[in-house]
Formats: C-alpha cells, sequence, structure tokens
C-alpha cells in the first residue's frame, strides 16, 4: 500500500495542531495556577533570535494551511499575525483546522505535479513529494517542536508523551 499526498499531509497537519491545542490548553492553565502572566507566557521564546510562543503558533499554523493549499494548487489563505493571547491562539488553530477541512483528498492528490514557492526572496520550484517531505513537514514540526519547548523552559510539566499526543485516532491504535 502507497501513501497519498493527501494522507501524508492533512491528517498529519491536523492531529498535530490538535496537540498543539492541547499544549496551549496545558500552559494556559499552569500559568495560571501558578500566577503567571499570561502574556508573559505567550511571550516567552527560547533565545533573542527565535519565535515566540506565539509565533511558533502562528508559523506551525501557516506551514499546515499554506503547504495544504499548495499542494491542492490553491491560493494560501492570508491570517494576520496578530494572536497575543492564549485564547486568541486557540481561534487561529481552529481557523486553520477549518480551512483544511475544505480541502478534499481529490484536489491534492489529483493536483500533485509540484509545487512553486518564494523561499529566502528566491523562487523555487519542487515536486509536490519533496515540497511535502523537504519542506513543510520539517518546517511544521520544527515550529510545533519550539512551541512545545518554550512551554517546558516556562515550568510547564509536558513530556514527551504530551508531544504524541493520544493514539486514539491512529488506525490499530
Amino acid at each position: 500500500m502507497s501513501l497519498s499526498l493527501y494522507q501524508t499531509s492533512v491528517p498529519a497537519f491536523v492531529r498535530a495542531l490538535n496537540i498543539l491545542s492541547t499544549l496551549l490548553d496545558k500552559g494556559r492553565d499552569h500559568a495560571q495556577a501558578n500566577g503567571t502572566d499570561l502574556a508573559t507566557m505567550v511571550n516567552a521564546r527560547l533565545a533573542p533570535d527565535m519565535y515566540t510562543l506565539a509565533g511558533q503558533v502562528q508559523s506551525a499554523s501557516d506551514a499546515a494551511k499554506s503547504g495544504t493549499a499548495r499542494l491542492a494548487g490553491l491560493p494560501p489563505p492570508s491570517f494576520p499575525d496578530t494572536e497575543t493571547t492564549f485564547d486568541e491562539l486557540q481561534a487561529r488553530i481552529a481557523k486553520t483546522l477549518d480551512f483544511m477541512a475544505t480541502v478534499s483528498k481529490d484536489q491534492i492528490d489529483g493536483k500533485a505535479n509540484g509545487v512553486t514557492v518564494k523561499l529566502g526572496g528566491q523562487e523555487r520550484t519542487f515536486t509536490s513529494e519533496a515540497y511535502l517531505l523537504g519542506f513543510v513537514l520539517p518546517n511544521f514540526y520544527f515550529h510545533i517542536t519550539a512551541a512545545y519547548a518554550i512551554l517546558r523552559s516556562q515550568g510547564v510539566k509536558l513530556g514527551k508523551m504530551d508531544y504524541l499526543g493520544s493514539f486514539e485516532s491512529l488506525a490499530g491504535g
């Protein structure tokens, strides 16, 4: 059995965004329980030149929605990066999931002939497979992992199983 582009992309994005939503809930709950200012946590970062927690969530959202759209041959939806609260970050994730629900398997698997994107000021063309496997998925998971690490650095009690999430939705899980 071979995997299609759709099977390799959208379900992975949906699963990880739902896990990210749960991680954010745990972060908010930790901050509230410990008297930490919520804005401090949303603006936390691992290093001065890295995105804040909000920026990591926005970037994960961008990777998922733009990757999905480009694989389907659609223009990526534009969401302004204005989220400053946990509730707004959750709404951003929900809006991303809502968009991805509008893209069908046939739209992605029927397109599968290449993607052109501007990276580093230069236009590049990839096969759909190379774009997904070599750019979109690594970029997406980088930002999910960075958000997890920021929450950990702020004292949120998270472990590997929080990052991996429930296996109930996985076939055979």
